[in-house]
């Protein structure tokens, strides 16, 4: 008899939370604010270009590393806005999607038994694959309402075994932009412990009231010790089209890509090229995409103010995390299988984001990346008060 197929490392994990609560959110019809996604378009200009690019016969595989065209964008875009030169030759990688860049990242840098510093909660995809390449996971809580870095608890989670800290601001499920005060202390441990630092920056433009955010790579002596990765499908509302990309030192770089080329090798170069044109988009489209999240933002934080709920105020990307427990979701686990059939919303329990779910007991994510009518029917069905708790 063959053995069991599948990757052991993998066991604890199961399905993804996402897939989970958006499969309850279609059986109910339900206002799906589970799964990160937009319910609208990107920019035209990146739509009509890529779509050029498939009439034009760009249909074939593309360059491994990524179509020049891309590479020389992302080198622009890093320079333009935070002042950093990359070489788009040897320090830019294109990735299917910033969870491919995450992945080929932490392999390339963790050898088994390296210790890994994440915040906790973390992108569920973190733990998952600190788990493939016989990492060990070491984590510092940020806690809500306020989520702030707790500098004890950070630095209790570095060891003589760290290797790589893998960071992620704006902060999801949390909505925390990490300030420049932040960003110095894990840089100060990060040298200290001689570790990588690995920054997943896909909400570097979603960010609200004037917080900036701040690359890790842009820190005095950082730059060589910095993995930056970043993605289309947030800023422009293309998750569907997974491109990705990270930029580095390039002999991480180097190392990345020798990992890609045996699991995805290439993809989807007619979207590389539309992502091309939507990078170089003027500086101010980039302020309104932020504007108008911000707008949505609010629209939902009231919503769940106005159900009762405590808000923790996001500064940045999709979500907002409230306190469920007026609802009677004292286990939000339980209560988001069972808020879309008896509220019609679907949400996220932050609790699949912990290690600790206690410290998340409560706690539901909700996405803002939908259209102004949505959030509003979500917010009158959830101001219904319909107790969802059960013995």
């Amino acid at each position: 008899m063959p053995r069991t197929p599948g990757h052991p490392a993998l066991t604890p994990f199961g399905t993804t939370v996402f897939a989970e609560m958006t499969a309850l959110a279609q059986q109910h019809d339900a206002v799906n604010l589970g799964q990160g996604f937009p319910d609208s378009d990107g920019p035209p200009e990146m739509l009509e270009a890529a779509c050029r690019a498939i009439h034009d016969g760009l249909n074939q595989y593309p360059p491994g590393p990524g179509m020049p065209v891309l590479r020389e964008a992302i080198a622009e875009h890093q320079s333009r806005f935070y002042g950093l030169t990359v070489d788009p030759g040897s320090e830019v990688q294109v990735t299917v999607g910033a969870t491919e860049a995450i992945a080929s990242t932490i392999l390339a840098l963790v050898r088994p038994c390296d210790e890994v510093v994440v915040l906790e909660p973390y992108y569920d995809s973190y733990a998952a694959t600190i788990a493939l390449a016989g990492g060990v996971r070491r984590t510092s809580i940020l806690r809500f309402p306020d989520f702030a870095v707790d500098e004890a608890s950070l630095r209790a989670a570095f060891s003589e075994r760290t290797s790589v800290v893998l960071l992620n601001s704006p902060h999801n499920p949390t909505g925390r932009v990490l300030s420049r005060a932040d960003l110095e202390l894990v840089a100060e441990l990060a040298r200290e412990h001689d570790a990588w630092v690995v920054c997943d920056e896909v909400y570097e433009h979603l960010t609200f009231d004037g917080v900036e955010h701040v690359p890790m790579a842009t820190l005095p002596g950082m730059r060589d010790r910095t993995v930056t990765i970043s993605s289309a499908g947030k800023t422009f509302s293309a998750t569907g089209w997974k491109v990705g990309w990270l930029t580095g030192p390039a002999h991480v770089v180097a190392a990345v890509r020798q990992i890609k080329q045996f699991t995805t090798f290439a993809h989807s170069g007619p979207f590389q090229v539309g992502v091309a044109t939507a990078l170089a988009l003027p500086t101010e489209r980039y302020a309104e995409l932020a504007s108008t999240l911000q707008t949505r933002r609010d629209l939902l934080v009231d919503g769940l103010c106005s159900a009762g709920l405590d808000v923790s105020v996001p500064a940045g990307t999709y979500f907002a995390v409230a306190d469920v427990a007026p609802l009677g979701g004292t286990d939000a686990m339980a209560f988001c299988r069972r808020m879309p059939e008896e509220l019609g919303v679907a949400g996220v329990p932050v609790a699949a984001f912990h290690d600790d779910t206690e410290a998340a007991r409560s706690l539901v994510r909700f996405a803002f990346c939908k259209q102004e009518g949505v959030l509003r029917e979500a917010a009158r069905r959830l101001t219904r008060r319909v107790p969802v708790d059960r013995p």
